[in-house]
């Protein structure tokens, strides 16, 4: 006879499988006003796991499944139906108690739910939106709300999510539709991106002011984000940021999120033995932000090795600029935003700091110093009043500059 297990075991078994999931972050929100409606919760102010917003700002979301329990047999997925990992389940009531709980313990500042699919894609989204139905209608609860969407579920409960969460996320997977087909048969590609599409004209629609009132409605106003599990198949960094560039052209996404593959217990022989290195996740992190802030092409982003990969030793900005020495050094007195946002070294900050500066003087590198700038990475490519670095840029050994260098081993 199996025992049932207490809260508390349930807790951790579905908080750890949770961890698999990256795309979690809560930024972009707007704020739920509590103070006029009296309810509970803030996505607003300072703070179990951590998301950061653009601006630094750490937000603490209670990320668990709801239950581990799953039809699917996905040969990437710890929780696949074949799985021997040890399962767990919660009731609707059980998420929002803990959510509430965590929260009254000042642990959380929302909810991060996914799930395994049980019964139904139907029924499994019907629970979720359960969930966050009781948690702001019933007790009012104004924290953040991340909702994982399941694709093959009725357009009705996807509208009816958006309407309590703040964010949704439908995960592609996968960055090869060929790749879903070998390592998830269950699942459909096309469903997923017509889920995706049929949620982007949903909060299109919604954010237009009604014509009796004129006000918009929320709908999930953190706007939706998706996640690909990168090292699984053979996809190299150039298909996998193209994939991300066209989820973000075609279905306005806030978000990618980019997971390196972990080996599971009885996997697939299919599947590679080895973790990719994390270094890998990283600079696709990097170069996606390069892609949607600074301008870049995914072909330059890609275009330092003729592997299709990313440079591991390198950030993608500084690969690139090694690479296209000839349009440098930029002069920061007279270069465009466009150019000098692709100066290794500077943020889009930096750079609005510069353009505002020079207007009232010619800067230094003193000058670029102070705006906290590290000139290590940049002098080789800028030019300053009394500073020219062409000697140091032509140097063969200039990358050396800027590789991690193993540990000298010690005699003594």
């Amino acid at each position: 006879m199996m025992v049932k297990k207490s809260l508390k075991e349930r807790l951790a078994i579905l908080s750890d499988a949770a961890k698999y999931d990256a795309s979690c972050a809560s930024s972009g929100t707007t704020k739920r006003n509590s103070s006029s409606s009296g309810g509970l919760g803030s996505t607003e102010g300072s703070g179990i796991c951590h998301a950061y917003a653009p601006d630094g700002r750490c937000i603490s979301l209670l990320k668990i499944l709801m239950t581990n329990f799953c039809i699917y047999d996905c040969a990437y997925c710890i929780n696949r139906s074949s799985s021997n990992v040890e399962r767990a389940r919660f009731s609707v009531e059980e998420v929002v108690w803990l959510t509430l709980e965590f929260y009254r313990r000042n642990y959380i500042e929302g909810l991060f739910l996914s799930s395994g699919i049980i019964r139904s894609s139907d029924h499994t989204m019907e629970e979720m939106v359960r969930i966050a139905r009781e948690l702001r209608t019933t007790h009012r609860f104004r924290g953040y709300l991340h909702l994982k969407s399941i694709p093959e579920a009725s357009p009705q409960l996807i509208e009816e999510a958006g309407l309590y969460a703040d964010r949704l996320s439908i995960n592609i997977e996968l960055p090869t539709d060929a790749g879903i087909g070998k390592f998830a048969p269950e699942k459909r590609p096309d469903n997923i991106r017509k889920s995706m599409g049929d949620l982007r004209l949903k909060i299109e629609e919604m954010a237009e002011p009604t014509l009796q009132t004129k006000r918009r409605q929320k709908f999930a106003p953190a706007g939706q984000s998706t996640q690909m599990i990168v090292g699984a198949d053979a996809a190299d960094d150039v298909i996998v940021l193209g994939t991300s560039a066209r989820l973000y052209g075609s279905y306005g996404l806030k978000r990618v999120y980019y997971s390196a593959f972990s080996p599971i217990p009885d996997s697939s022989k299919n599947l590679p033995l080895i973790k990719p290195p994390l270094m890998r996740e990283h600079r696709l992190y990097q170069a996606d932000w390069l892609y949607r802030f600074y301008g870049f092409g995914i072909d330059e982003i890609t275009s330092s090795r003729p592997d299709g990969m990313l440079d591991l030793d390198l950030d993608p900005k500084l690969a690139w600029a090694l690479g296209h020495r000839d349009r440098f050094p930029v002069d920061v007195n007279l270069a465009e935003r466009e150019m000098l946002l692709r100066v290794p070294g500077f943020g889009t900050k930096t750079v609005r700091s510069i353009l505002s500066a020079r207007r009232f003087r010619h800067l230094r590198l003193e000058d670029i110093a102070r705006l906290g700038v590290s000139l290590k990475k940049v002098k080789a490519f800028i030019t300053t009043d009394g500073w020219n670095p062409r000697r140091l840029l032509d140097r063969n050994d200039l990358r050396a500059m800027f590789t991690p260098q193993p540990e000298q081993l010690s005699l003594l």
